[in-house]
């Protein structure tokens, strides 16, 4: 894996403390400790709490619009739709 440069991680750091960013990691940390609360998580199971509609699509933070996913399942879709994040999809030989 490539280290990350300091001007990255610089940024990275700079982009946490911004008041959005802020905001967002609060309801994730609140929907996780939710689904532990209600039994559906636990701590290092391998799983993610997934909102059904993405917060920043204007979802909420009700556990009625939250479900507990595998890891893979819920960053999977990276690999399927590389272009959705910027990256450009490779191609098998």
């Amino acid at each position: 894996m490539p280290k990350t440069s300091e001007a990255k991680l610089k940024y990275q750091a700079a982009r946490e403390k911004t008041p959005a960013e802020v905001k967002a990691r609060v309801a994730r940390n609140k929907a996780r400790r939710h689904a532990i609360a209600a039994g559906k998580a636990s701590v290092g199971d391998g799983t993610q709490v997934d909102h059904i509609k993405p917060l920043n699509k204007g979802g909420s933070t009700k556990d009625s619009n939250t479900r507990v996913v595998s890891t893979a399942k819920n960053e999977g879709w990276r690999k399927e739709y590389p272009e959705m994040y910027g990256k450009t999809k490779s191609k098998k030989k």
